[in-house]
């Protein structure tokens, strides 16, 4: 059996949910907007990676706006949002790239993200995801959700691929 750090060699896309993930999940209400909490770290490892070629992709049961701008912000056009079936959002961007799923890691943290952190290369999940989603982890990051989960998954793969070289590519620019 390949272990998880094996398994980073394949990557070459990552999907991620948004709440629980890419936020601590909390959600503040102020009349009828929602608000949330992104972590900058995470947003440089995911706009490092888009620069380096990697494809990425968000899929949430939410649909708010400005996740979404944020995420174009960063770089990531593919982003599903309102998702009542994670798996089949997950085949259309694997059939839009031609990605097979073991290429695929995915990061989730709750019942939603179960079936397609069972059909991917890697299924990840914040250390503070739900027991049904830990106990199927390939990998739990020390991280919590919001709290720069994201960040660790992609600067491992970009790490072990030789892609994390920032400091030696001067030309390229962040925007977190």
């Amino acid at each position: 059996m390949i272990n998880y750090k094996e398994k980073l060699n394949h990557i070459n896309s990552f999907v991620f949910d948004v709440d629980g993930v890419m936020t601590d999940g909390s959600i503040i209400l102020i009349n009828k907007e929602m608000i949330r909490n992104m972590n900058t770290k995470d947003g440089f490892a995911l706009q490092f990676a888009v620069k380096k070629g990697y494809k990425i992709a968000v899929i949430t049961g939410g649909k708010d706006a400005s996740v979404v701008s944020r995420l174009n912000y960063l770089g990531i056009t593919d982003i599903y949002l309102d998702s009542k079936n994670k798996w089949d959002d997950l085949e259309d961007f694997l059939y839009k790239y031609g990605l097979k799923p073991h290429e695929v890691l995915y990061m989730g943290d709750d019942i939603p993200d179960h079936e397609v952190m069972t059909k991917v290369g890697i299924g990840a999940a914040p250390k503070d995801a739900c027991a049904e989603i830990l106990s199927i982890a390939d990998y739990i990051s020390p991280q919590k959700g919001g709290k720069g989960c994201v960040r660790d998954v992609i600067e491992q793969v970009l790490r072990v691929k030789g892609d994390w070289d920032y400091l030696e590519n001067k030309d390229t620019t962040a925007s977190i």
